[in-house]
């Protein structure tokens, strides 16, 4: 199984996220595997797949055969949009993910971005979606904006989960009351993650 996370924006919380769900489902006897097809902003080394494939590590030993590369093999310096960072090689993204499938029953695959970001001419981030035949997984801020930010999401696609990465307590006065008026369950990563893997594992 493949699973895509994406959010409503950059800086929302996708690796932050990612480590909980890598740890959650590799405790629940699932061999966890971890892909950034696409990091930008890169200097050294790309800070958010080195986090992402330290933790997977700890739980499925199979990835040690594999390296940062593996885990990232697009990365770019200039921390944009990749059409503007440089221009992305698929054949690339087709090998790494070829050798990372092979050692894990899940696989988390971390966008870059938004969903709309584009990675090149005719190819969005959430086209990944579909390429890697994943399931969706979109993470939303809880700051003033989540409710707008939320609904367009939800206007251009419909994830299999969304969840409210809890940033501060004010939500709760502040947008909680609406979604949880218009779509009945509201999950929150903090809290809910047993929730939210059921619901990804389903079908």
């Amino acid at each position: 199984m493949n699973i895509f996370i994406t959010a409503t924006n950059t800086n929302v919380g996708k690796s932050y996220t990612t480590l909980k769900l890598i740890k959650t489902l590799s405790q629940k006897g699932y061999k966890v595997g971890v892909f950034k097809p696409i990091e930008t902003g890169v200097e050294k080394y790309p800070l958010d797949g080195y986090k992402l494939f330290n933790e997977a590590k700890k739980y499925n030993q199979n990835l040690n055969k594999l390296s940062l590369d593996d885990i990232v093999p697009i990365q770019f310096k200039l921390p944009a949009a990749p059409i503007v960072a440089g221009e992305v090689n698929f054949e690339k993204i087709d090998t790494a993910y070829k050798k990372i499938k092979n050692e894990c029953d899940i696989l988390l695959i971390e966008g870059a971005g938004g969903i709309k970001v584009p990675v090149s001419k005719n190819f969005y981030m959430y086209d990944f979606i579909n390429y890697f035949n994943a399931k969706s997984f979109l993470v939303v801020q809880s700051k003033l904006g989540c409710i707008n930010d939320l609904e367009l999401n939800l206007e251009f696609f419909t994830p299999d989960v969304w969840a409210i990465n809890l940033f501060n307590d004010s939500f709760y006065q502040v947008s909680y009351p609406y979604l949880k008026q218009k779509y009945k369950e509201v999950l929150i990563i903090q809290k809910d993650l047993d929730k939210i893997t059921q619901k990804l594992l389903k079908g």
